[in-house]
């Protein structure tokens, strides 16, 4: 691997978007080979030794991992420390540090990504800008028009925080309750759980089924395969085209 700048080696390690490198670079923050650097340093990834704040930087490679993965009910999204529940590192037996797209709580199942491009992670969890993801989600009562009007609206939850308004939309019935089709382009903790509690329609079962232009298909629970050529190119064309969003200053969280 040749020389690069430093932002852009940061930023595909998952330190965040290179502007917010180039601040690590001028605040002092990163050292090559024990030696302080300044902004328009560069340096390799294959051959120097790159730390920040003292910690050597996650091994990066020319050649990037692209996972998909169906996460099963009763899986962390990542390790936690001190934590001895079962998470997606151990459903994925590949080496390296691999960052988590889409993490889901313990309880929701479906379509994660794994990769170690770090600054293609960043820019589709960073939720100003925006991705889609699409979900099945089964409540346990028959919906009615006007809940589904609100959760398309955005919701004012517990906390204060008002969710952005999103697609939903009744899929079918089952037993009692119903099989609804919900995208959004937010991610906050437990949100749909959260919204379905607000509106009178508790949640019984979250699956996720897309991110951005990559589909669950028929991965099975627990199964997980690589991304093709064509898929991440798709993945890579969309952050690039993707425009930071910013939210309606009324929908900011309230205290």
């Amino acid at each position: 691997m040749a020389e690069e700048r430093l932002q852009k080696i940061l930023a595909r390690a998952g330190f965040g978007s290179r502007r917010s490198c180039e601040v690590l670079i001028s605040d002092g923050r990163v050292r090559v080979n024990g030696q302080a650097v300044i902004l328009g340093s560069k340096a390799n990834a294959d051959r120097d030794e790159i730390m920040v704040d003292g910690q050597l930087i996650p091994t990066v490679t020319s050649e990037k991992v692209y996972i998909a993965l169906n996460k099963p009910r009763g899986v962390l999204s990542d390790d936690a420390k001190d934590d001895p529940r079962k998470n997606v590192h151990d459903l994925v037996p590949v080496p390296g540090h691999l960052f988590v797209v889409g993490r889901l709580d313990f309880e929701s199942e479906g379509l994660m990504l794994l990769t170690d491009d770090g600054e293609l992670a960043n820019r589709l969890t960073h939720p100003r800008y925006g991705h889609d993801k699409e979900y099945r989600v089964l409540v346990y009562n028959r919906p009615e028009e006007q809940q589904l009007t609100a959760w398309r609206k955005g919701v004012v939850l517990e906390d204060g925080y008002r969710t952005a308004p999103a697609q939903v939309s009744l899929d079918s019935l089952a037993g009692k309750g119903a099989w609804l089709r919900v995208i959004m382009r937010e991610g906050k903790k437990r949100q749909i759980r959260e919204i379905g509690k607000t509106i009178g329609l508790p949640v019984q079962r979250i699956m996720r089924v897309r991110i951005g232009t990559i589909q669950l298909g028929q991965l099975k629970s627990g199964e997980w395969r690589r991304l093709t050529p064509a898929e991440v190119r798709g993945l890579t064309k969309a952050v690039e085209n993707k425009s930071p969003t910013r939210r309606n200053p009324s929908k900011k969280r309230k205290y």
